[in-house]
């Protein structure tokens, strides 16, 4: 028993120390990092060779109604404070001709022009001029504002009192009833989450469980190419040998995760040492603001159960399809045979990964429920659903049961079909040969 443990982990560390050791693994983290702390970056970077994100905004107004600059400053300013105090924008009046502020904003890197007069119909209209592409968000922005400038002036055409103002604007009063507590929508700062921190996890398990299944392949399959299964199967049992893939390529893909974490943390690292820019605030994406919203206590007290069942989902799942790699590699006779049939595989993954980006729109759908029970798929769109509220914990817990279950009988009959697989150099026959060892 203890010879037996012995080759189990000298096999296990022979496979781990190959891996690590390559110059490949070495290359490919240097370039992940570096990308990672770069996309965690970006502003700083492109603000570094000459773009300034965190340059205002200029604004200069042409108001020929003499009433609407004051309301689309305010408008403007109030923006401003929602975007966590960007400071992004500065407006001024222009009390010069549309020509002269033309050739103004040509002197001016980042400038805006905007004329505002109003028709024959007292309809408030306006012209925005740039010297350059306005960037999206500001658009989006400018547009809002002048667009409820534009409300704000027609009422005002319409000669309402004070009184009939307010009660036009005044919010009406919702008491919000949710009689099945199960069904509550999550807080906004969860939602928030979801959004955004979700897929930055479930994009690495994606990635990572298909490069397991490629790993544990390419692995069985050099050894069986290079004839040298038949020598270590001469040494230990292919229940060993079997063992010691699963449990090595599993480790790897831990060490890896652990790696990106340690990337994305030094990324952080760096933004709060240079300080980042107003396009982030802009684009509704902070990444400081997100994780504080996550410390949030009520944020905290749902993800205390959320993040171990899903790291127990992904753990099952990545020894599930380490199990299916293992199994497929040893019935192939070569690297690209391997590959064709490793095709359905990378689909399930594709499709959970697909489902959980999505599973908002579902809204509860029978169908997304059922698919949150199926392994594989389950790992990484239960804990979507869980979050939105669409399933409840014990729905997950039933998920995590038949992921037990699967690896368990992914054990049992895989390791009889490895048996006979490792020493199999025939493609003729492949899968009748499969049946009659699971039978056996």
């Amino acid at each position: 028993m203890k010879n037996l443990k012995n080759k189990l982990w000298y096999l296990t560390g022979v496979s781990l120390k190959r891996k690590i050791k390559s110059k490949w693994f070495v290359i490919v983290n240097i370039i992940l990092m570096f990308a990672i702390v770069g996309l965690f970056n970006i502003d700083s970077i492109i603000g570094f060779f000459g773009g300034d994100f965190n340059e205002k905004q200029k604004i200069y107004v042409i108001d020929n109604t003499n009433t609407s600059f004051e309301i689309f400053k305010d408008s403007i300013e109030k923006t401003d404070i929602n975007l966590k105090n960007s400071n992004s924008y500065e407006v001024k009046k222009y009390n010069k001709s549309l020509e002269d502020g033309k050739k103004k904003i040509k002197k001016e890197e980042k400038a805006i022009i905007i004329e505002l007069n109003s028709d024959e119909k007292d309809i408030l209209k306006a012209k925005v001029i740039s010297n350059t592409f306005i960037d999206t968000i500001d658009y989006q922005i400018i547009t809002n504002c002048l667009t409820n400038l534009r409300t704000n002036y027609a009422i005002a055409s319409l000669g309402l009192s004070e009184d009939e103002i307010t009660k036009l604007y005044s919010d009406i009063k919702i008491d919000r009833i949710i009689l099945d507590e199960n069904k509550k929508s999550k807080d906004e700062n969860m939602e928030t989450i979801m959004s955004t921190v979700f897929p930055f996890i479930i994009l690495p398990f994606f990635i990572l469980s298909i490069y397991l299944v490629q790993m544990i392949g390419a692995e069985v399959n050099d050894e069986k190419t290079t004839r040298g299964m038949e020598i270590i199967i001469s040494n230990v049992s292919p229940k060993t040998h079997f063992a010691s893939k699963i449990i090595a390529g599993n480790t790897f893909v831990l060490i890896q995760g652990i790696i990106l974490l340690l990337d994305s943390a030094i990324g952080l690292l760096v933004r709060k040492l240079m300080g980042g820019s107003n396009l982030i605030a802009k684009a509704g994406f902070d990444v400081t603001d997100i994780l504080k919203k996550a410390l949030d206590t009520d944020l905290i007290n749902q993800l205390i159960y959320i993040i171990p069942l899903m790291l127990i989902s992904m753990i099952l799942t990545f020894i599930a399809y380490s199990l299916v790699a293992g199994i497929l590699a040893s019935m192939t006779t070569n690297t690209e045979d391997f590959q064709q049939v490793q095709t359905p595989i990378v689909l399930v993954s594709l499709v959970g990964y697909y489902l959980s980006m999505m599973a908002g729109i579902f809204k509860g759908a029978a169908f997304i429920k059922v698919l949150s029970f199926v392994p594989f798929i389950s790992a990484i769109l239960a804990p979507s659903l869980l979050v939105l509220g669409q399933i409840s914990i014990l729905d997950v817990i039933i998920g995590i049961i038949i992921l037990i279950f699967t690896n368990f009988i992914l054990v049992k009959y895989g390791l009889r079909i490895y048996k006979v697989g490792i020493l199999n150099y025939s493609s003729k026959d492949l899968w009748k040969k499969m049946f009659k060892a699971i039978k056996n």
